[in-house]
């Protein structure tokens, strides 16, 4: 079964939908004695402690989120502490809080469950303060542990299909899943998740990087099995997800590597026992790339399919001008952002939620986007409670810069039932659905066009949990109903897919137990 072989994108996506029936069948249920550790711990390797004083960017979070990517003068090589500085506000532990149960940590970027099944690499030339070679980002002591010795970036070039932004880069950050640290919870649907949570770290990392004025870019065409074998994953249990380049270091071309061998590296047992998923081992098999002609040719932009024109009531946008935008930096918001749990009933203004809407789709620098250049992902939004809105469903016009009013009236009530059930999209100022319409991504890209519309949706999504918080509002990602939510919004929606869905408000205060 190769990327080419349609149905198994199909199969998977239909398979893992969530409808009434199949959760109120799913007999499964969480063992709390088999939970598994939140973190990827090597035993024996001696750590390489990362600085833990950061410069502040003094960069607006607001212009940071919006940066398509930073394009210094000359050349870009991040020191150590830069590096640190990105690791920690992408994937960082940022607060931590004693419970009953033991300690609980909380991530820079939002993750399904809490259950922190992402982790970061990093592979880079010699950097000032780091010698070259392949490391482990490990969150729970701030340190990196080296895998090998040496300038493996060759190796990334290779498998990237000697991808620019890759072949520039001093450093390459690689976020990687490992499927049980999450289907523990999420059984199969946990390979969409893969890309949810790489999606809002690489939105905090994209950020990040923009204010301290290194290049970045997402990089999600590349030889799975050779950049795997370098990181020496088991890959029945752990697979690369993307790439992200960062710096810009022409002078520093990679020299050949060394030779790739087997590392055989003991890590701490996640838990007492693991239980498979084949569905997830199946989909990435058939989306994966397996030569260096194959990622040249999958690279690229996406389809340009001209909407049909609007046909209901248009409400132009009204962003904050740069000169009106909140002054809290985008470090001080990522330390401040959590997953609001409560949402109070009192409404976000038009200017705010224009304000998300802008700085949240400027577009993403990825292999498979070009800047300014066609979306795969289209935003539908149910709107409670925003002055100036009249409730109801909408659709976001890019090219007007307006919202397309769908139909007029209070779904409160549906948008909890379409939220899974849940209070929080019933209570939310607005919710905010990305759908894709698969067909013509995965003509265009075959089936890993599927992960492409995923960490689309998924960066968009992070990029909105910022810019909530950037304005003192709330934001928290929710599962859904697959085919209810694409009926609600059609027949505009008609045949499109759910990819992530975001609620946003006012932070109720925190409820008394």
């Amino acid at each position: 079964m190769g990327n080419d072989d349609l149905e198994a994108t199909w199969t998977y996506h239909n398979g893992t939908k969530h409808s009434s029936q199949s959760l109120r069948t799913n007999p499964h249920s969480l063992d709390w004695e088999n939970q598994p550790l939140p973190f990827k711990i090597y035993s024996a390797l001696e750590p390489v402690p990362l600085p833990r004083s950061f410069s502040p960017s003094g960069v607006v979070a607001l212009s940071a989120i919006a940066a398509l990517a930073a394009h210094p003068q000359g050349e870009c090589v991040p020191d150590l502490q830069t590096v640190a500085q990105i690791l920690h506000f992408s994937a960082g532990i940022t607060k931590r809080r004693t419970s009953p149960g033991g300690e609980i940590f909380f991530r820079a970027a939002a993750c399904t469950g809490a259950l922190y099944h992402i982790d970061l690499y990093l592979v880079c030339g010699d950097l000032p303060g780091l010698r070259a070679g392949v490391y482990h980002f490990g969150p729970h002591d701030f340190a990196l542990r080296p895998l090998r010795v040496g300038d493996y970036r060759g190796i990334l070039v290779q498998a990237s299909g000697g991808a620019p932004a890759v072949a520039s880069a001093p450093a390459v950050i690689i976020c990687t899943g490992t499927y049980w640290r999450n289907a523990w919870k999420y059984q199969a649907r946990t390979y969409r998740h893969c890309f949810w949570d790489t999606g809002t770290i690489v939105a905090n990392l994209l950020a990040v990087a923009a204010a301290q004025k290194v290049p970045a870019h997402v990089a999600a065409g590349f030889v799975d099995t050779a950049v795997n074998r370098l990181l020496d994953l088991e890959t029945e249990r752990e697979v690369t997800l993307t790439l992200v380049p960062l710096g810009r270091a022409p002078s520093m071309p990679p020299v050949p590597s060394p030779k790739v061998t087997p590392l055989a590296l003991a890590t701490v047992p996640l838990s007492k026992t693991e239980i498979d998923y084949p569905a997830i081992r199946v989909m990435h098999a058939a989306s994966s790339l397996t030569d260096e002609d194959g990622v040249k040719a999958w690279r690229g932009a996406l389809p340009r399919v001209v909407p049909p024109q609007p046909a209901g009531r248009l409400f132009p946008l009204r962003p904050q001008d740069n000169n009106e935008l909140p002054q809290h930096t985008i470090e001080e918001v990522i330390l401040r952002r959590g997953s609001t749990r409560h949402f109070a009933p009192t409404p976000i203004t038009l200017v705010q939620l224009s304000t998300l809407l802008d700085r949240a789709t400027r577009g993403i620098d990825a292999d498979f986007l070009v800047p300014e250049g066609p979306q795969g992902t289209d935003l539908y939004l149910i709107v409670h409670a925003v002055d100036e809105l009249p409730p109801g469903a909408y659709v976001w016009r890019k090219e007007q810069q307006a919202l397309e009013l769908l139909q007029e009236g209070n779904f409160r009530r549906a948008a909890g039932s379409l939220g899974l059930g849940q209070e929080l999209p019933a209570d939310a100022s607005v919710n905010v659905f990305f759908l894709a319409d698969l067909r013509p991504m995965l003509a265009r890209f075959g089936n890993r066009g599927y992960r492409a519309a995923q960490l689309e949706a998924s960066i968009m999504g992070g990029k909105l949990y910022l810019a909530a918080y950037a304005q003192g509002l709330g934001a928290t990602g929710l599962t859904f109903f697959d085919d209810d939510v694409t009926a609600f919004f059609s027949p505009h929606a008609a045949g499109k897919s759910v990819m992530f869905l975001v609620a946003l408000g006012k932070p109720a205060p925190r409820r008394e137990r």
